[in-house]
């Protein structure tokens, strides 16, 4: 009986497909544009922060001069961190498995260093200029999320003047539009460490 519905539905006609208007088109490289800003900020590097800022600056209170530069050390630490990730990638071994590399201006150099790859593969990893493009950006969202985080702000600027609130309100929005903007036009090809690996 299964089997039989089962052919039935394989041998009806497929229902013809309406054009998109350019609405939905637009709408469609919107919403994909940004599903690929997701993939530029590696997640352990912004939870790690998220984890450690409340404890290192007391709940943004700062005590002392040292929770001050534990605090500028783990932006630091993080935003470097978001830098340097932005270098690997990754893709699927012929068992499927998944492996990490690391891009260098020769092809990716694979991190457990049992897989060689063909010449052919090896340059469609190589590292270029828009990949320190990206990592820059990358680190500059990093320090606007991290600018957006009271915690900080109260730790590093207890008493802001008029000014230094007006920076840090808008400063942390440029920063977002702009390398947005530069990420949507100029999208990532990595699957970098925390990014997911597509199928193919």
């Amino acid at each position: 009986m299964a089997e039989t519905q089962h052919l039935l539905i394989a041998s009806l006609p497929e229902a013809p497909r309406k054009p998109k208007s350019k609405v939905q088109k637009v709408a469609r490289k919107a919403f994909k544009g940004t599903a690929h800003l997701s993939n530029l900020l590696p997640t352990g590097s912004v939870m790690g922060f998220q984890i450690m800022c409340p404890v290192l600056t007391h709940q943004g209170q700062c005590p002392t001069v040292a929770s001050r530069w534990l605090t500028c050390f783990l932006v630091f630490v993080c935003a470097v961190s978001c830098f340097l990730l932005s270098f690997t990638d990754s893709f699927r071994d012929p068992r499927g498995k998944v492996r990490y590399g690391l891009a260098t201006p020769s092809g990716l150099m694979v991190m457990d260093g049992t897989i060689t790859l063909t010449e052919e593969e090896k340059e469609k990893y190589k590292l270029r200029f828009i990949d320190f493009l990206h990592a820059i950006m990358s680190m500059l969202v990093f320090f606007a999320i991290s600018m957006f985080d009271q915690n900080v702000i109260r730790c590093l600027f207890p008493v802001p003047s008029e000014d230094t609130k007006e920076l840090l309100t808008g400063l942390p929005f440029i920063i977002g539009v702009v390398c947005g903007g530069f990420f949507l036009v100029f999208p990532t090809r990595r699957h970098g460490i925390g990014s997911p690996l597509t199928k193919e």
